[in-house]
């Protein structure tokens, strides 16, 4: 007989915190593993509740551990009387404190944390659609998301910086107060915000968000407050979205909330606001953070529907939510069908989910267009309930797969459920297509998102009488209602709002209608709309083929004769012959020669732009021949961002055509992060090993057991958090040179760092385990990057650094000034971040520099103490006044990142031996540069990137000045 514990509960917690403990896990490393959320690890792991059998295995074989002692102490917790820490919260509040009246911000909070708290997944339970809600602790998967590489360091030459720095939503927000996060329809950029303000009302945001506890976070859907007027003031924050304790807030509490750092601004979906009231929206938000500064803002929007920078004079980081990786589909895979199950009663339907999902775990892997498919929360979701609606059969393309979803949602569940007129009311799936559609399509001609309810009802109301054998079985409001409550389509947020569940469905319906009523002049007026481009490519893909050929040659014909929209148009006509099932070849040939005069891509923006567009674009990608040196890198990462078979195909020409001695660019590298990471190794990697960039970057599992293959590695960078083991299993300690570690939260000491007795440079970012680098004192490292280490950071073992020359700084720094930076005197470069809170006083120190970055803006004798360097050679700043900078006349190369006063009449007198200019507007607001006073230096070579309008060209030689991206021309 098994042993008997008085408390199986806390036994069983108590194993699991010993067994993490062993395995030097922290929550977000064990989270990582498992795939489970946050509060139910944290149950499982400090008692709080009797964790479910599948928890329970999935945290054994993260932890490496036998599951069945676990299980046993779980079903002999099971058997006992529940515990009065087990009944809910609320009653067990009332159980001690029966007298106390909670404060209203205290009814605020569990108003948001139970308001937010679920999340309504597609055909999750067809037989009762009101059962289709994810509990938030199950639903929420921490997405990867991109930062822009502009966080980089400002020397980095392009090709070395990474296309972004890839870490898991909490990582990625840490460091930031403010944020624009972008991401597609349906890639969680919503339940990103949604978990934000459930965490914060719960007071349960992880570690990593230590900086964002204790904020009361605001929910703000922008399609909400758009419809009812104009955007309200912090005071009508709560009855703008319809909270019901609006009537009770406290005079003045909101602003007080704010004006104390205390609020989480969490505004949803600037895409959802018209264009041309985009200006006036960024104009509230600055109102909003000039006014209350030290509050924490997040803003979600679609891609296209604003540019890049478009917040940055406000000091926004960008964050671009990353598609889902192959572990985070099987993760979501996983998590669908057990909430299926749960939603199941027949044991039988449960064995089959069982079934479905071993069989669906291995087709999304195996089928490459189902894996690029099944890259968003939404698509996946979409993937898992039509395998289950089909028994394991499923279409292959995304217009196939809409419509496939929309007769299981309309008809098949009852149909087959033997649900015959549910409320009374029994709708055709032809019936509900065409009810829908007219609400579709007046959300979309009318730039909404949602309507109110009697809207709603007036569409059906004039549909009616056209629809005899609708109109007899109920009123309008009868029909709106079954629709609500059986369609799994629409769904009423408040009282008096309607809306759909995902945009995407409603600009399906919409693009149907628009095609149905032949409102093509409609289309094609509103294409360059961002608003517009899915419903666009919808309706090629919905009409027939001699509508198709009208509608794009009717978009060819307006991107012609319009400029300012020439681009946008004539890649969306390119980019919807992928959605059309046939197109006359003349059309066809008509849309690519324009879409060819856009090609090849040559920067980064432009080719995201591109894969944004969908693999249709890879039939016009040129290349490997035929392109210039500014084109291979764009081309590549194009089709590597694009994933699937057809990209792979693409990227393999370039392995078998690159010219024996050429340089393999950094993007082909790069793209190894999309593809199977084995085959992407052996086939294209090692032929061109020799001729790639050194350093190897790591973003996931499979790129980590890839590395057997690429021996011996001698540049390596970690982007995703790894363990000491797994760091170093297959690196070599004579061949290692240079390690970068930018997610180091599983990084408890580094020791492991001294056996690499030829390192060169050492780059590490968010140790949050570390206190120090004492570990390294004494080995002769020339060149330290650390960036985002934890608040008490000890910098003390720098000045045992005996070789130390190159120090990168992008970090908070403990000190006053740098006078007390313990650094080594024979520094020749350092770099410092925009964060570090320290001042540049004392930089004299290094006699010997002769490079420095600064991303924080000097005084006048700070620049003063910058001139005396004897040594400096080259100069980066992103933020300066150049009027209070002191003559440098040792400078011969310079970069700047220019604002609306920079003043470059003063560059010649200040630094009169300049040899090189890089002026980048990236992530600015200048688009516009007058070089014309740069004249006056003889010799000078300048480059600038990312401006739109630079004046004064003509008084320079063409080869002395160059301009990224290059300007295209009728002829190039």
């Amino acid at each position: 007989m098994g042993e008997v514990h008085e408390d199986p509960l806390a036994e069983l917690a108590l194993r699991l915190r010993t067994l993490r403990a062993q395995r030097g896990l922290q929550m977000g490393g064990l989270q990582q593993r498992t795939g489970l959320g946050r509060t139910t690890v944290s149950q499982a792991l400090n008692g709080q509740k009797v964790p479910s059998e599948a928890t329970l295995v999935s945290l054994a074989r993260a932890l490496g551990t036998d599951a069945e002692p676990l299980l046993a102490l779980r079903h002999a917790a099971e058997v006992l009387p529940q515990r009065r820490e087990d009944y809910p919260i609320s009653t067990a509040r009332r159980l001690r404190r029966p007298a106390v009246q909670p404060s209203f911000q205290e009814r605020y909070l569990r108003y948001v944390a139970e308001r937010h708290s679920q999340l309504t997944v597609v055909g999750l339970d067809l037989s009762r659609p009101e059962r289709a809600r994810w509990p938030m602790d199950a639903a929420y998967l921490s997405l990867e998301l991109a930062e822009r590489s502009e966080g980089w360091p400002a020397h980095s030459e392009e090709a070395d910086r990474p296309s972004g720095v890839l870490k898991r939503a909490e990582h990625a927000l840490a460091a930031c107060r403010r944020v624009l996060l972008r991401g597609l329809a349906g890639s969680g950029k919503t339940t990103l915000l949604q978990w934000l303000a459930v965490a914060a009302a719960r007071d349960e945001l992880p570690d990593e968000l230590a900086d964002w506890r204790g904020q009361i976070p605001f929910f703000l859907p922008l399609r909400t407050l758009v419809r009812r007027g104009p955007l309200p003031e912090p005071h009508d924050f709560l009855s703008a979205v319809g909270t019901p304790l609006a009537a009770s807030q406290p005079e003045g509490w909101a602003d007080g909330v704010l004006a104390k750092g205390e609020a989480l601004v969490l505004v949803d979906g600037i895409d959802e606001v018209p264009q041309e009231q985009r200006s006036a929206t960024r104009g509230w938000l600055e109102r909003l953070l000039a006014a209350y500064s030290d509050a924490h803002f997040v803003v979600t929007t679609r891609p296209s529907a604003v540019p890049e920078g478009w917040l940055a004079s406000s000091r926004f980081t960008e964050l671009s939510v990353r598609p889902m990786s192959a572990g985070d589909t099987g993760v979501f895979v996983r998590r669908w069908h057990a909430a299926a199950r749960h939603s199941t009663p027949s044991e039988a339907e449960r064995s089959q989910l069982h079934d479905l999902e071993a069989v669906l775990q291995v087709t999304v892997r195996a089928q490459r267009d189902l894996s690029q498919l099944s890259s968003t929360p939404l698509m996946c979701a979409l993937i898992c309930a039509l395998h289950r609606d089909r028994r394991g059969h499923l279409p292959h393309s995304r217009m196939e797969l809409y419509e496939a979803a929309l007769s299981m949602l309309l008809v098949r569940r009852d149909l087959e459920r033997s649900i015959d007129v549910p409320e009374g009311i029994q709708l055709t799936e032809h019936q509900s297509i065409q009810l829908l559609q007219r609400l579709a399509y007046w959300l979309i001609r009318n730039r909404q998102s949602e309507m109110d309810r009697s809207t709603a009802r007036a569409l059906i109301g004039d549909a009616l009488p056209a629809m005899q054998a609708v109109a007899e079985q109920g009123s309008a409001d009868q029909v709106l209602t079954h629709l609500v409550g059986r369609s799994g389509l629409l769904r009423q947020p408040t009282v008096d709002t309607i809306d759909f569940v995902h945009r995407t469905f409603q600009d399906y319906l919409g693009a149907k209608a628009a095609i149905e009523a032949h409102d093509f002049p409609l289309l094609v007026n509103n294409a360059h709309d961002d608003q517009w481009e899915d419903v666009v490519r919808m309706a090629v893909a919905h009409a027939r083929p001699a509508e198709s050929a009208d509608l794009l040659r009717r978009l060819v014909k307006r991107g012609d004769v319009e400029n300012e929209h020439r681009p946008r148009l004539h890649l969306l006509a390119a980019a919807s012959l992928y959605y059309a099932t046939e197109i006359e070849p003349d059309t066809r040939r008509l849309v690519e020669q324009r879409a060819r005069v856009l090609m090849p891509p040559r920067s980064r923006d432009e080719a995201k732009e591109l894969a944004a567009l969908g693999p249709g674009i890879l039939d016009l990608l040129p290349g490997p021949h035929g392109l210039e040196g500014d084109e291979v890198g764009p081309v590549v990462e194009t089709a590597a961002t694009i994933g699937g078979d057809h990209a792979y195909a693409f990227l393999h020409r370039f392995v078998q055509s690159l010219p024996r001695h050429a340089s393999a660019p950094f993007e082909l590298l790069n793209g190894w992060q999309h593809f199977d990471a084995d085959q992407y190794a052996r086939e294209i990697i090692l032929p061109l090993q020799d001729r790639l960039p050194k350093i190897i970057e790591v973003h996931n599992n499979g790129q980590l057991n890839a590395l057997r293959l690429l021996q011996p590695i001698t540049d390596i960078a970690f982007r995703q958090a790894f363990t000491e083991g797994e760091i170093t299993e297959h690196l070599s300690p004579e061949h290692t040179e240079r390690l970068e570690i930018y997610s180091g939260q599983l990084l408890t000491n580094l020791q492991f760092v001294r056996r690499f007795h030829n390192l060169k440079e050492l780059a590490l970012s968010e140790c949050t385990q570390l206190a120090h680098i004492e570990d390294l004192a004494g080995i002769p490292l020339p060149n330290l990057r650390l960036l985002l280490m934890p608040d008490a950071f000890s910098f003390d073992a720098l000045e045992y650094l005996p070789e130390l020359t190159a120090l990168s700084l992008y970090t908070r720094l403990p000190w006053a000034s740098l006078a007390d930076l313990p650094a080594p005197g024979n520094l020749t470069s350092l770099a410092l971040g925009a964060w570090i809170g320290t001042r540049l006083a004392g930089v004299s120190r290094w006699q010997q520099l002769r490079e420095l970055v600064i991303n924080t803006p000097p005084n006048k004798g700070e620049w003063k103490e910058i001139a005396t360097l004897p040594h400096m050679r080259e100069l980066y700043v992103s933020d300066f006044d150049f009027n209070l900078a002191a003559p440098m006349r040792s400078v011969t190369r310079l970069r700047i990142m220019p604002n609306a006063e920079t003043q470059l009449d003063l560059v010649p007198d200040l630094f009169p031996n300049l040899e090189q200019f890089f002026i980048n507007c990236r992530g600015t607001q200048t688009t516009t540069i007058d070089i014309t006073p740069l004249s006056k230096i003889d010799g000078i070579q300048i480059s600038i990137g990312d401006s739109s309008n630079v004046i004064g060209l003509e008084q320079f030689d063409p080869a002395a000045v160059k301009l990224y991206p290059r300007p295209r021309t009728a002829s190039t």
